[in-house]
C-alpha cells in the first residue's frame, strides 16, 4: 500500500497543480448572482426618508439598509448599525472601543477573552494584534463547553468577552442549541465588568439544508436576563452578494449603539450610502433573502456533498474524522493517525494549498496537531474533486509514515 500511494504521490508533484482550499470565498458563479446590484440605482440616489446617498452624513446608516441588517441579525433596525463592506472591521473597532473603556483607569492593564475552538482565525488575529489574551475552549454537542465557560469567567474578572460563530460555526459547522445560548445571554450576569459577548452571525442565512434547525434569538434572550448591554451582534452580506462590494453590520442596544456611534465619529462622516441603497433595493424582505440564498445553495451543496464523498476513504481506513455541516463554508477534518502540519507541508508541495496547521486555534498552536479545515466553495468541481484527492492521498501517505 504504501509503495502504491507513494507512486501516487509522485504522480501529484509532477501535475504542476495550482489549487486552493484555504479560504471561504464564494466562486464566480455565485458572485454572478448579485450582477443586479449593478442595475438597483438606475440614477435614483434617494433613500425612504429622502436623503440623497451620494453625499455625507448618516453613520448608522439609511433606514432601508438597517432593516436588511434586522432582518438578517432578527433584531428591530433601531438596534443596527449598517456599516462599510467589511463586518470585521466593525469588530474591530468595537473592541477598540471596549478596551479604551476597559483600560480607562490602568492603560497598562491587559484582558482576557474566551475563544471556542477550532475557531475563526481573524477573530485570534484581532486578539492577538489588540494584546488580549486568549483561552480555547472546545465544543460539546451543543455549541461550546458552556460549564466550562461560566466556571472561567466566575473565577477570572479580567476576562471581559467571548468569541461565538453561533451559526454553521466556522470551521466545525456547529450551531449553538436553544439552552446554549440562553446561558450565553446569561453569562455576563456571572462574569465581571463589562463583559461582552461578541456574536459573528456571519452564516445567519446559509444552510445547505432548508431544514437546518433555527437559531435562537440572542437578544431576545439577552433582554430577559437584563444583558442586552453586553452583547454585540455581527453580521454581514459578503457571501451574499459581493465579497469584496457587501455590506456589514452591527446590532448593539440603542445606548451602547451610541456610544459606538460617537466613538466612531472622529474617524469618518458616513459609510457607503450608495452600497447600502442598492443591496437594499435587491434584498427588499426576508423572501429575497430567501430566494437568493436558494440559488446559492444549488451550486454550494453539491460541493459539500463531494466533499463527504472523496473523504469515505479515510473514515473506512480509521485515519480522520469529520464534520457534516448543514450550511457554511467549511468541512472541519480531525486527523487521526498523522499530523496536520505533515499532511498540509505534503499537500502544498503537491500544489494544494490549505489553512495553515493551527489556524483554526489561538497563536496558531493547535494543541493536537490534529485539524484542518477544509473550504470547498471556491474551486469548480473539477478543481474540487483533484484537491480531494491529493487531500486523501496526503493523509493516507502521512498516517502510513506515523504508524
Amino acid at each position: 500500500m504504501t509503495t502504491s500511494i507513494d507512486a501516487q504521490y509522485d504522480q501529484y508533484l509532477s501535475a504542476g497543480l495550482a489549487l486552493d482550499l484555504t479560504r471561504g470565498k464564494p466562486c464566480s458563479d455565485q458572485l454572478d448572482l448579485s450582477c443586479a446590484l449593478e442595475d438597483m440605482i438606475a440614477g435614483n440616489f434617494k433613500t425612504v426618508d429622502g436623503t440623497d446617498a451620494r453625499n455625507y452624513g448618516g453613520l448608522l446608516g439609511i433606514p432601508e439598509a438597517r432593516a436588511l441588517g434586522g432582518t438578517l441579525l432578527d433584531v428591530d433596525p433601531k438596534y443596527i448599525m449598517a456599516g462599510g463592506n467589511s463586518s470585521l472591521t466593525l469588530m474591530y473597532q468595537f473592541l477598540v472601543w471596549r478596551l479604551k473603556a476597559w483600560q480607562k483607569d490602568d492603560p497598562t492593564q491587559t484582558f482576557k477573552f474566551i475563544c471556542v475552538v477550532p475557531g475563526y482565525d481573524r477573530h485570534f488575529t484581532i486578539c492577538e494584534h489588540l494584546g488580549i489574551e486568549m483561552i480555547s475552549v472546545g465544543f460539546d454537542a451543543d455549541g461550546p463547553n458552556m460549564t466550562k465557560i461560566e466556571a472561567l469567567v466566575r473565577q477570572d474578572q479580567n476576562i471581559k468577552g467571548i468569541w461565538c460563530v453561533p451559526k454553521h460555526s466556522n470551521p466545525t459547522g456547529h450551531t449553538y442549541s436553544q439552552a446554549t445560548v440562553e446561558r450565553l445571554a446569561n453569562l455576563p450576569n456571572l462574569a465581571g465588568k463589562d463583559f461582552i459577548i461578541m456574536w459573528d452571525n456571519a452564516y445567519a442565512a446559509h444552510d445547505l439544508d432548508p431544514r437546518t434547525m433555527p437559531l435562537t434569538n440572542l437578544m431576545a434572550r439577552a433582554q430577559a436576563a437584563q444583558t442586552a448591554h453586553q452583547i454585540a451582534l455581527f453580521a454581514s452580506t459578503s457571501k451574499i452578494t459581493f465579497a469584496g462590494a457587501g455590506l456589514a453590520f452591527c446590532g448593539l442596544s440603542e445606548p451602547m449603539l451610541q456610544g459606538f456611534e460617537t466613538f466612531l465619529t472622529p474617524q469618518m462622516i458616513g459609510f457607503d450610502k450608495v452600497n447600502q441603497l442598492r443591496h437594499a433595493r435587491l434584498l427588499k424582505d426576508s423572501n429575497d433573502i430567501a430566494k437568493h440564498m436558494a440559488a446559492h445553495r444549488v451550486i454550494l451543496e453539491p460541493k459539500f456533498q463531494r466533499v463527504q464523498e472523496k473523504l469515505m476513504p479515510l473514515a473506512e481506513a480509521d485515519l480522520a474524522t469529520w464534520s457534516q455541516p448543514g450550511g457554511g463554508y467549511f468541512v472541519s477534518l480531525d486527523l487521526k493517525a498523522a499530523s496536520a502540519t505533515q499532511v498540509i507541508a505534503l499537500a502544498n508541495a503537491a500544489g494544494v494549498k490549505l489553512t495553515p496547521a493551527g489556524a483554526t486555534f489561538p497563536y496558531g498552536h493547535d494543541p493536537e496537531d490534529k485539524n484542518i479545515r477544509i473550504a470547498p466553495s471556491f474551486p469548480d468541481m473539477m478543481e474540487l474533486d483533484q484537491a480531494l484527492d491529493v487531500l486523501v492521498c496526503c493523509i493516507v501517505k502521512a498516517s502510513e509514515v506515523d504508524r
